[in-house]
């Protein structure tokens, strides 16, 4: 019992300092003057994001900055010697008819003014066929001012050549008749065919047409010589060529629109069309009816003798060679590499991108402010844009009307005698979504209908989203090609642009990446494609970045001034700030591509400028008939996201 007792008194001591000690806490509680700090979720987000912005404030300079190494190149496209302004006692008119897409029509303009100045002729304005099939398009607009301002075109040129809106009415009723010669030259058609061919008919006829489809009509590298005339298409392509005011007010205001957040953006060209894709035999990266589209699309070109190659081709040998396009999954694991934020804006150029939406649907999972201008701009002002139009009835797909069971059985009955073979299965099935859009027909029959109205008018249309996003392109903090230098021969949209970058402002971040090399990177083996290696990181981040150098341009010279001399306007018309000293230099057919830039003048020097200055003053006269020397021979054409922005380790930086 003694012992009992006392445990019962130790519990009840035990117990006693229990509640002393919870009283005396709660008083401390009470009177204590301390606030208590409260701990959330989202400020600890908060305090972690503001980590990983610091450090990606860092690496701003490297993911945005300029290329110090191309500086010193300004704009500077005037005529460095003896240069007469046009005659009006001239050898004649040269008008002519202009098809295809944008890049297209622009690089065959600047060709044509280049000629119209060679054989000391009055150009007339050129008709861009696009717009003239183009049914009930705006009245507001004609031919070539539906897409360029027409009086700027030929202000910007009166000290070069004269230029007039329609043929006079004497040489309109020849015209009229087919009695004029007409001509339909090759992109790489040299000066000594123009002044041997085309020059003695102008002389005879007073004027001679030109039917320009290969986007151009003169080779792109010229003889030493004739520099002035190169510096005469920078003046046309960079100058003279301006957007008609609504595209230009529009695609300005998108611009801003993209900056009104205060962050860089990058432009996007993806590349991907239906003929480019069929010309190099990329059908199998795609699947389904857009395979089947590009193979048939690729058939027709063999056949008109386009291509020379078999109809199927291994398309995943082709992309190692480098002979396909980079897809947009793909671009958005290098730009993940390289260090670009999931939050980096991405602008998405290209009027067309075959494959769709479906395409697109990586990189826009890993890039969420993927834009375009359907989302940049409201249906109003895309529509303000077009203009008023007279209504055309939709492109609806119908498919062939069901045939009753009296058809069938008398079918059945004309098939001859029993028994008879079954149909073949087909090869794959064929899916409700594939017979509803414009590719309907390819589940249906065996040729391509012809274009409907409102396919012609989509075709115009297709300009200007062209134009307003060349626009964004060229002003865009960024910019990376999906799919240029194809070795097609035709001009492509990506080069146009780096071309247009180059001139204005080479030190601005333009990727050139070889796709050989990206797809030597892509084949090597990784346990997870979106969690690479440190090594795979660093081996992209090195090859982009050369991209981006003088290692980059060079290579980019080599590739596409032989075929566009939009692309790479170097060194005709750029000049070089005194003080640099250029130890890459490149020559091609003892021509340089690179390093032989002239010294800037004095102005450009001492003002800092990267405009250029254009002379308006008079010039002496010429009375000769073609004002350039003729060239002694023919030139020939010839782990997560946020990883790459942590790492502060060694990377090849383009500056260093």
């Amino acid at each position: 019992m003694a012992f009992k007792s006392k445990i019962k008194w130790i519990a009840l001591f035990v117990l006693t300092l229990s509640l002393g000690s919870i009283v005396v806490h709660l008083s401390m509680t009470k009177l204590s003057s301390m606030d208590l700090v409260q701990y959330t979720a989202m400020t600890a987000l908060s305090q972690d994001f503001m980590m990983v912005a610091g450090s990606q404030g860092v690496r701003t300079k490297r993911l945005w900055g300029p290329v110090r190494s191309l500086e010193s190149l300004k704009p500077y496209p005037n005529p460095r010697s003896t240069y007469p302004v046009p005659n009006q006692k001239n050898n004649g008119f040269i008008y002519a008819k202009v098809s295809g897409g944008f890049e297209k029509i622009r690089s065959s303009i600047c060709d044509l003014v280049t000629i119209s100045r060679l054989l000391n002729a009055t150009l007339v304005i050129p008709e861009i066929q696009e717009t003239t099939k183009a049914k009930g398009i705006s009245y507001k607009f004609n031919s070539f001012s539906y897409l360029y301002d027409e009086e700027h075109f030929i202000a910007s040129l009166k000290n070069d050549v004269i230029i007039v809106k329609s043929l006079p009415e004497d040489l309109k009723a020849v015209r009229k008749r087919n009695e004029l010669p007409t001509f339909k030259p090759k992109s790489s058609a040299s000066p000594n065919f123009y002044i041997k061919e085309v020059f003695p008919k102008l002389k005879k006829a007073k004027a001679i047409g030109l039917i320009l489809t290969d986007g151009g009509c003169l080779q792109s590298i010229l003889p030493s010589s004739m520099s002035e005339l190169q510096r005469l298409r920078c003046r046309v392509g960079f100058h003279a060529l301006q957007f008609r005011p609504e595209i230009q007010i529009l695609g300005r205001r998108m611009v801003e629109r993209l900056r009104t957040s205060g962050q860089p953006f990058l432009a996007y060209h993806p590349g991907l069309v239906r003929d480019t894709l069929a010309y190099h035999g990329c059908a199998e990266l795609f699947q389904d009816v857009h395979t089947e589209l590009i193979q048939y699309r690729r058939a027709q070109m063999i056949k008109q003798g386009v291509i020379k190659e078999e109809l199927s081709v291994d398309s995943h040998l082709h992309r190692e060679n480098g002979s396909c396009p980079l897809m947009p999954e793909e671009v958005g694991l290098l730009l993940r590499a390289m260090g670009y934020p999931p939050q980096t804006i991405i602008y998405l150029a290209g009027s067309e991108t075959f494959g769709g939406q479906r395409i697109l649907i990586p990189l826009r999972a890993m890039f969420a402010n993927l834009v375009d201008r359907t989302s940049l701009c409201s249906k109003a002002e895309l529509s303000d844009l077009v203009g008023p139009e007279m209504p055309l009835p939709l492109n609806i797909f119908k498919l062939p009307p069901a045939k009753s069971k009296k058809q069938l059985e008398e079918e059945w009955n004309r098939a001859g005698p029993r028994p008879r073979p079954l149909p073949p299965p087909p090869d794959r099935p064929i899916y409700q979504h594939e017979k509803e859009g414009w590719y309907g027909w390819i589940t249906e029959k065996d040729s391509e209908p012809d274009p409907l109205p409102m396919d012609l008018r989509m075709k115009a249309h297709r300009l200007l989203w062209d134009a307003l996003d060349y626009i964004v392109s060229v002003e865009a903090d960024a910019f990376f090609p999906g799919f240029n230098n194809d070795g097609s021969g035709w001009p492509d949209f990506s080069n146009l642009v780096i071309g247009h970058r180059l001139y204005e402002t080479a030190s601005t971040r333009t990727y050139r990446p070889d796709r050989k090399v990206i797809a030597s990177l892509f084949n090597i083996p990784r346990d997870d494609m979106y969690h690479p290696k440190h090594s795979w990181t660093l081996s992209v981040r090195e090859h982009l970045n050369k991209s981006l150098s003088e290692e980059g341009l060079i290579r980019q010279s080599q590739l596409s001034k032989p075929r566009l001399f939009l692309s790479h306007p170097l060194p005709e018309c750029s000049c070089r700030i005194s003080p640099v000293k250029v130890t890459n230099e490149l020559k091609f057919d003892n021509r340089f591509l690179y390093g032989d830039e002239d010294e800037c003048p004095k102005w450009m020097q001492s003002d800092g400028v990267k405009g250029v200055k254009i002379n308006d003053t008079e010039l002496p006269e010429d009375d000769t008939d073609v004002i350039e020397q003729q060239p002694e021979s023919d030139e020939g054409s010839n782990k997560d996201t946020l990883t790459p922005l942590l790492d502060q380790d060694d990377e090849w930086d383009p500056n260093d």
